[in-house]
């Protein structure tokens, strides 16, 4: 069974980084599609980041690039996103998501089948 548990969120002032981690587990951890979302109150659900974790390969949201960064550790089955510089507009439940490899893990491109119940990130100006 597919678990995936976020944890790391917080209440930083702008500025300043958060460390999200997303403990995964009941799955082949080094050869899938994870990534991270958010949701705003009275927002759509959007895209951060993600990344197949076979090769490494991440995608970035274009609000976050340069600011964010995913890093994996396979013997802990844990994805990490880094926020660094972050803004107000950051506010968000922040939620790892997993799915089996295909073509793609760009998140705008497929549909992510496992869902963590989310981290909250609050950003103060």
């Amino acid at each position: 069974q597919v678990q995936l548990v976020e944890s790391g969120g917080g209440s930083v002032q702008a500025g300043g980084s958060l460390r999200l981690s997303c403990a995964a587990s009941g799955f082949m951890f080094d050869r899938w599609c994870i990534g991270w979302f958010r949701q705003a109150p009275g927002k759509e659900r959007e895209g951060v980041a993600s990344i197949y974790t076979g090769t490494e390969t991440t995608y970035y949201a274009d609000s976050v690039k340069g600011r964010f960064a995913l890093s994996q550790d396979n013997a802990k089955t844990t994805l990490y996103l880094q926020m660094n510089s972050l803004k107000p507009e950051d506010t968000a439940m922040y939620y790892c998501a997993a799915a089996t490899p295909s073509a793609t893990c760009y998140f705008g491109r497929r549909e992510f089948d496992h869902w963590g119940r989310g981290t909250q990130v609050a950003v103060s100006s």
